[in-house]
């Protein structure tokens, strides 16, 4: 797609040499290398690992460059979590070095805990939240337990965890402690690390807490990039950083609290498979946390590389993965760094054969993935205008491990990952990649009836953005294309930020001959080589118009259920028939009458829809006869790759302008999670009708913005 008949036989003869260079091999090596220490941002082996890799891609006859952003990064000084009663019990907050990982051991590890916490030295009793979600607050209020001065305990899951800390504070709790359940991520799944892949007792994942559904990046510096002579907010004033005090545990170290509590017992659905019975509190048990963090500037390393374009020096697709880790980071992210570094070898062959490409490659190596996608960001924030104006695509990977392919992005780019699907073999079954994700598809579709629907499915349909990772700014905040590519599923584990993610362990449990790198280094090389090389460029807007069609249809039925849930509920509130289902024993408090949903008008919305359907079809015909014309045209390419920036909004969404895409956003309450047609979605889903028919309005402009301006193609 995007190539002449002539060009695209020379285009697939360049695939199969650039398939040609890559090496299995050699991936496992770079894996081995690049996570053979702690190297988080600003740590000496995170200085290490960017150098390294500039070294790497100077050597292969890329332009390359380190470019440095002074950036807030907190480390802690002081970690102490201890029950003062029923019972006395410290926490351990210590992951041991095994025999069996020979990195376990190493100094320079950042010890266990959640970048973004607030200070603290708080002592209350302590409640049990569940996955800590609202829907599960909204429980509890029912039950009528408040965490209203006091500490909550959380499992891992269900949500990003960055949400779970955020709620708590909002219903008033001053601490919080998040674990992981063996149920979610240790001994109910399978054999524990080191005999299997799965999460220890004392296995803890580290991570961000920073509220990045209000913005990502350098607290301090939104909207522009963190250079050293930006100026910064005051860190009181940055509302992304946490108000109260945040830790992750292992279950070794929940046990002991979660035993001591009193008070209900926990729903079913709430209990975990910790040899104990979970109950709620509040009660006798209490908890001391105390938390310092040293709040200094750091500096971010990313490495930037680059070979011109022959044609298009000014159009410009990058491709993208982070280099720091929390500690070794063998999965989480060398793995994908190094199918990245694979294709940038790759290409550098090709090159030293005499093949150019017509656009510009930028390669990027991330610094400060992990506390919150602070190097993309800042990169893109300090280079805002030019990429808006230069930037085709941004390709995005993260880690990989064997099993399925899984694409989010640009829904104009579904067809041609659909080709590329089509043509990359999978090292396993020897069938094409597509074929093997779309069987998976089938066999874990819940019904007969869904079974069939995927099975005569046409096409490949890839996933909304939410965040999470490095193409956030790219894409929610300035319009430019996007794509992430990944593989995965039959590499489980629970190593995830964890000391064990580790050489030792990626070569036993995610891919042991490497041979996903490959295919992880075709499928997203390939999509960067299509865009450098196209005729023209390969968008197809009707994918895109579908998807939204499809959201709008999705809007529609929600309010129309809820607008039938919210009558049914005030029906048996009013008759008291919930009394009926009442248990006697358990402390309840009555639910109260919701407000009636009112009528929320989508038919302006309904009509942008027509529009935009009318001209997707006028931009396809041109599409079609440019193709038919053999020649490069800049000014339609260029075109096509800024139709994304008509999505934008100049306002943003509510209460977090930074996020402009008006398509696809983080949820408020989901973190990595996506909300499609955010603005409307949550407005609908916090019952905020006012709120949702301005949203509607506000889309309703961008997409009659994308159609004017499509129609405005020759």
């Amino acid at each position: 797609m995007g190539f002449a008949e002539k060009s695209a036989a020379a285009q697939q003869q360049i695939e199969k040499q650039f398939d040609g260079y890559l090496n299995a091999e050699r991936i496992g090596a770079t894996i081995k290398e690049l996570s053979a220490k702690p190297h988080h941002i600003s740590s000496p082996g995170g200085k290490e690992v960017a150098e390294n890799i500039l070294a790497k891609y100077k050597s292969w006859g890329w332009d390359a460059k380190i470019e440095t952003y002074q950036v807030l990064f907190p480390t802690p000084k002081t970690r102490i979590l201890e029950m003062t009663s029923p019972t006395v019990y410290k926490a351990i907050l210590k992951e041991p070095a095994l025999k069996e990982d020979a990195t376990s051991g190493q100094d320079g590890q950042l010890p266990t805990y959640n970048c973004w916490s607030a200070d603290g030295d708080v002592t209350a009793d302590l409640v049990f939240v569940n996955y800590g979600l609202p829907s599960d607050y909204e429980a509890l209020e029912k039950m009528g337990v408040t965490v209203k001065g006091k500490i909550v305990i959380a499992k891992y899951g269900r949500s990003w965890r960055g949400i779970k800390p955020k709620v708590a504070y909002e219903h008033g709790a001053v601490g919080c402690i998040i674990y992981s359940d063996p149920k979610d991520d240790g001994y109910t799944a399978g054999d524990v690390y080191p005999q299997g892949a799965y999460k220890n007792e004392y296995g803890v994942q580290r991570g961000s807490v920073m509220d990045m559904v209000i913005y990502p990046g350098d607290p301090l510096t939104p909207n522009i990039g963190s250079t050293p002579d930006a100026k910064r907010l005051d860190r009181k004033d940055a509302v992304t950083i946490l108000k109260i005090p945040v830790l992750p545990i292992g279950y070794k170290d929940a046990q002991p609290l979660l035993a001591a509590l009193s008070g209900p017992v926990a729903p079913q659905s709430w209990q975990g498979t910790l040899p104990i019975t979970y109950h709620i509190g509040p009660g006798k048990t209490k908890v001391h946390l105390k938390l310092e963090f040293d709040w200094s500037i750091k500096p971010a390393y990313d490495v930037i590389a680059m070979i011109k374009g022959s044609e298009f020096p000014d159009e410009w697709v990058v491709r993208g993965n982070h280099h720091d880790a929390w500690v070794n980071g063998a999965s989480d992210p060398i793995s994908g760094q190094s199918a990245l570094l694979e294709e940038a070898q790759a290409i550098g062959q090709l090159v030293k054969q005499g093949w150019k490409p017509k656009r510009t490659l930028v390669y990027c190596a991330w610094d400060g993935e992990e506390p919150g996608l602070m190097g993309s960001t800042e990169w893109a924030e300090d280079h805002a205008k030019e990429l808006q104006q230069k930037a085709v695509a941004y390709i995005n990977s993260d880690s990989y491990g064997r099993g399925f392919l899984n694409v989010e992005g640009s829904h104009a780019f579904e067809n041609m990952m659909y080709e590329i699907s089509k043509e990359v073999i999978d090292p396993q079954k020897n069938v094409s990649v597509y074929d093997r994700m779309k069987a998976n598809q089938v066999i874990n579709a819940s019904t007969t009836k869904a079974k069939q629907e995927v099975w005569n499915k046409k096409g490949l349909s890839i996933g909304a953005m939410g965040s999470g990772s490095d193409y956030s700014t790219f894409i929610q905040h300035l319009g430019i294309p996007c794509l992430d590519i990944g593989y995965g599923g039959e590499n489980g584990g629970g190593e995830y930020h964890s000391i064990y993610d580790s050489y030792d362990d990626f070569k036993r449990f995610k891919d042991p001959t490497f041979e996903y790198g490959v295919a992880q280094a075709k499928t997203a090389g390939r999509a960067a080589l299509r865009l450098a090389a196209a005729d023209v460029l390969p968008f197809d807007f009707k994918s895109l118009h579908k998807t939204i069609n499809g959201y709008v249809t999705e809007l529609i039925n929600m309010t129309d259920n809820l607008r039938e849930s919210t009558a049914l509920e005030n029906e048996l509130i009013k008759t008291k028939q919930y009394e009926l289902e009442a248990d006697p024993t358990e402390k309840t408090v009555a639910p109260t009458i919701k407000e009636e949903v009112p009528f929320i008008d989508f038919s302006s919305l309904q009509n942008a829809l027509a529009a935009l359907d009318k001209s997707v079809t006028h931009v396809n015909d041109s599409w079609k006869k440019a193709i038919q014309s053999n020649t490069s045209q800049q000014s339609f390419n260029e075109a096509l790759y800024k139709a994304e920036q008509q999505l934008l909004t100049d306002n943003g969404l509510p209460r977090r302008p930074w996020f402009k895409h008006t398509i696809y956003a983080p949820g408020f309450y989901t973190g990595y999670g996506v909300k499609t047609m955010p603005g409307v979605r949550e407005a609908i889903e916090q019952r905020n009708w006012k709120e949702a028919q301005e949203q509607i309005a506000v889309v309703t402009n961008s997409i009659n913005k994308l159609a004017q301006y499509l129609n405005n193609i020759p």
